[in-house]
């Protein structure tokens, strides 16, 4: 097949519906031959099977692309290698990796259990890192390769209910940047997607009060398929300048997002103590402060 991918191999993490579907059906339009990894499971983890990521194989190749199934988890060292030896044993090479499995495990910070927490840093956060570790050798060899991670508008401003999901979100922001330093020498990039759409993920979110319902219907108008484009582009050399990135994609508006830089400064030549500080320093960054926002209270205006 021809396209921006052609002769390139991606795979895809969580890729048997919602967005990971998305994107490997468009790797894989694109010209790509491509990894479909989908553990199988719900979004609290019960059940697992290869029906998700077989289904969307099937789609591929009846559009007469290429593509495999997997079904190794990202949350384990072992199962991450295991998804790009997939890509080596299946097509002998890997040129991107698209970062998109997910879970939710929502709950109030004061109510919020040590298996709600880890299970969730586990996938988003431990699966970047070890399925972008086992492409890296891969890439640095090459001297060529695109990492496109998935982060959160949850992570990058807040939400409510989601420490465990935001903090990973975050996290995978700071290690995309990370990973850019590192491996930039080797003509390696990697960039960050905030996606909003309707997804399994986000069809959890409760939708009782009038302001949530309101919130789930504006979510509902965000195709899942409208945030595969950005990552068929990151995952191509035609974004071969682009790096350390983080990129929002909201229906069929793209939005580039801030990193965090110093916005005010204050200075004191014989040296700050708490009573300075309170009288001198605060008044003076007062007005620099951030609110006490939610991602919607800061994206707030309707998706076109």
């Amino acid at each position: 097949m021809s396209g921006v991918m052609a002769g390139k191999v991606a795979l895809v993490t969580g890729a048997g519906g919602g967005i990971g579907r998305g994107v490997a059906l468009a790797l894989a339009a694109a010209g790509a031959r491509v990894v479909v990894n989908d553990i199988g499971v719900s979004l609290t983890g019960e059940g697992g099977d290869a029906g998700p990521a077989q289904r969307v194989v099937d789609e591929i190749r009846a559009a007469g692309g290429e593509a495999v199934a997997n079904t190794d988890s990202v949350s384990s060292w072992q199962g991450a290698n295991a998804i790009v030896q997939s890509a080596i044993d299946n097509f002998g090479r890997i040129d991107a990796v698209v970062n998109n499995a997910g879970n939710l495990r929502d709950r109030m910070f004061f109510k919020m259990n040590e298996e709600e927490w880890r299970s969730v840093i586990d996938v988003h956060l431990h699966g970047t890192f070890f399925v972008s570790r086992a492409a890296a050798n891969y890439f640095k060899d090459q001297e060529s390769g695109a990492y496109v991670h998935m982060t959160s508008t949850s992570g990058l401003i807040g939400n409510l209910g989601q420490a465990n999901y935001s903090a990973a979100k975050l996290g995978i922001a700071a290690l995309s940047k990370s990973i850019a330093l590192d491996m930039a020498r080797f003509n390696v990039r990697s960039n960050c997607i905030a996606p909003f759409a309707w997804s399994r993920m986000t069809s959890s979110i409760p939708s009782e009060t009038p302001e949530e319902k309101a919130r789930v219907a504006k979510l509902q108008k965000m195709e899942a398929g409208k945030v595969a484009p950005m990552a068929v582009f990151l995952a191509s050399d035609a974004a071969s300048e682009v790096n350390a990135q983080i990129f929002a994609v909201r229906a069929n508006e793209i939005m580039l997002m801030s990193q965090p830089r110093p916005v005010r400064s204050v200075h004191l030549s014989e040296g700050w103590t708490p009573e300075s500080i309170a009288e001198i320093a605060l008044p003076a960054m007062r007005n620099s402060f951030h609110k006490l926002e939610r991602s919607p209270d800061v994206i707030n205006w309707d998706p076109i």
